[in-house]
């Protein structure tokens, strides 16, 4: 078994043809297991959006007004 990994630019009908190491036979069946992924132009794209996911990756961005809970001077007929 040989790991191959490659970059694929798609044929203009949307398919993709992945070329086979010098050594294998055209005639062996070949299982292939495919991870799709864009390729970024600026890699430090990537670490940005990775280090966004999980809990607790917002932390210290989100904030509420220390008066949230207080009633509103617009809805005081309505809440009286």
């Amino acid at each position: 078994m040989s790991t191959l990994t490659a970059i694929l630019n798609p044929s203009p009908d949307g398919t993709l043809h992945l070329p086979l190491p010098a050594g294998w036979k055209p005639q062996q069946a070949v299982r292939v297991k495919a991870v799709l992924e864009p390729v970024l132009d600026n890699p430090g794209e990537a670490a940005e959006s990775a280090s966004l996911k999980g809990f607790g990756c917002l932390r210290g961005l989100i904030w509420m007004a220390p008066d949230f809970d207080e009633p509103l001077e617009d809805f005081g007929e309505y809440s009286a």
